[in-house]
C-alpha cells in the first residue's frame, strides 16, 4: 500500500477532525495550537503534500512562491480565503479550497446576537452588573431602541446573508438588500432587491454585512456611505474587518448618526483593533467566533478533508477556488 498523503495541519483541530487526518492521512498537528510564521511554514512544508491552514496564516504572493513544489493544495479551514493570495496559487499550480455552506447558521446567529446586543446595549448592561454598579431601577435606566418590524438591510445575500435574513424575519423585520446578482423569487421569500449598495442604505434601520473581502469591497462602508443611512441605524459586520473604514463608522458612531454597532470582525485583529471601538459604549464586541460551535467546527473540518479526500484521489474538490 502507497504511503498516506503527509498534511500539514496549521492549528490545533477539533478532536474528530483530527482523527479522522490521523486515519486517512499523514498529519503533522499543531497540538500547542502556536501561530507559526512564514518561515516556519515554509521550512515544515518542505515534508508535506498540501496545507490546511485557518485565516490566521497568510499565503501572500511572497509565501507562495516559496513554498516548495511538492505542495500541492492548500484546503483552508475557512470560508473566506482572502488570507491566500489566489492569483499567485494558480500561478504556481496549486489548488485552493474553502469550506463553504457549513457556518452559515453558526455565523448568522452571531449576527443575530450583534444586532441585539447592540441595540440593547447588552455590553453595557453586562459590564455594569459584574462591576456591582446597578443600583435600581428608573424608566429611563438603560434605555435601548427595538428592532421588531424594522427594516434589515443585507450587503451580500449569498448563504449566511440568507440565513440571517430569514432569523430578522422571526422579528417581523422588513428585509432588503444588494447582492451583485438579484436572487430568484423562492430565494428572496419577499426581500426588496437593490441593484446598488448606495440604493439599499437608506432602507436600512439594522445592516447587516455578509460579503466577501476583496479589492472591491475594501472599505466599502466608508463615511459617504454611512451618511446615506437612516438616522440611529445599526450596523452588524460577521464577514471581514476590511469591509469597513474604521475611522469613518467610530466618527459615525461618535456623532450619534449611527446609534450602535456589533461587530464581530476587525482591521488588525487580533492585537491592532482600532482603540476608538475599545474607549466606546456603543459598540457591541466578539472576538471573530461566528463558527465557533461544535457542530460547525467540525463541520468545517470535515469539509476541508473532503476536499483533500478528492484532491489525492484525483477528483476534482468540490469547494475549488483557485
Amino acid at each position: 500500500m502507497s504511503a498516506k498523503p503527509v498534511i500539514l495541519v496549521t492549528r490545533k483541530l477539533p478532536d474528530a477532525v483530527e482523527a479522522r487526518l490521523k486515519r486517512d492521512f499523514d498529519p503533522i498537528l499543531n497540538p500547542t495550537d502556536q501561530l507559526y510564521s512564514a518561515d516556519e511554514l515554509i521550512e515544515m512544508s518542505a515534508k508535506a503534500d498540501a496545507i490546511l491552514p485557518c485565516h490566521t496564516e497568510k499565503f501572500t504572493a511572497d509565501v507562495i512562491a516559496r513554498l516548495p513544489d511538492n505542495i500541492r493544495a492548500i484546503a483552508n479551514f475557512s470560508v473566506g480565503y482572502d488570507h491566500v493570495d489566489v492569483d499567485a496559487a494558480r500561478k504556481k499550480g496549486l489548488i485552493v479550497t474553502n469550506t463553504p455552506d457549513v457556518l452559515s447558521d453558526a455565523t448568522a446567529e452571531i449576527a443575530i446576537l450583534l444586532m441585539l446586543g447592540a441595540a440593547r446595549r447588552a455590553s453595557e448592561g453586562e459590564r455594569m452588573v459584574r462591576a456591582k454598579q446597578w443600583k435600581d431601577w428608573s424608566p429611563t435606566f438603560m434605555v435601548g431602541t427595538q428592532v421588531t418590524g424594522k427594516r434589515f438591510g443585507v450587503i451580500g445575500m449569498g448563504r449566511v446573508g440568507q440565513v440571517t435574513a430569514n432569523l430578522a424575519r422571526g422579528f417581523g423585520m422588513e428585509i432588503h438588500y444588494y447582492n451583485r446578482k438579484q436572487l430568484s423569487a423562492d430565494l428572496e421569500c419577499g426581500a426588496t432587491y437593490h441593484a446598488t449598495v448606495e440604493d439599499l442604505l437608506p432602507h436600512c434601520d439594522v445592516l447587516s454585512i455578509h460579503c466577501p473581502a476583496t479589492p472591491e469591497t475594501t472599505g466599502l462602508l466608508n463615511a459617504e456611505r454611512l451618511a446615506m443611512l437612516p438616522n440611529d441605524a445599526i450596523v452588524v459586520n460577521t464577514a471581514r474587518g476590511g469591509v469597513v473604514n474604521d475611522d469613518a463608522l467610530i466618527d459615525a458612531l461618535q456623532s450619534g448618526k449611527v446609534y450602535a454597532a456589533g461587530l464581530d470582525v476587525f482591521n488588525g485583529e487580533p492585537d491592532n483593533i482600532h482603540k476608538g471601538y475599545l474607549q466606546l459604549e456603543n459598540v457591541f464586541l466578539l472576538p471573530h467566533i461566528g463558527s465557533a460551535t461544535q457542530e460547525t467546527r467540525e463541520g468545517m473540518g470535515f469539509r476541508a478533508l473532503d476536499n483533500l479526500d478528492a484532491i489525492f484521489a484525483g477528483r476534482e474538490p468540490g469547494d475549488r477556488v483557485a
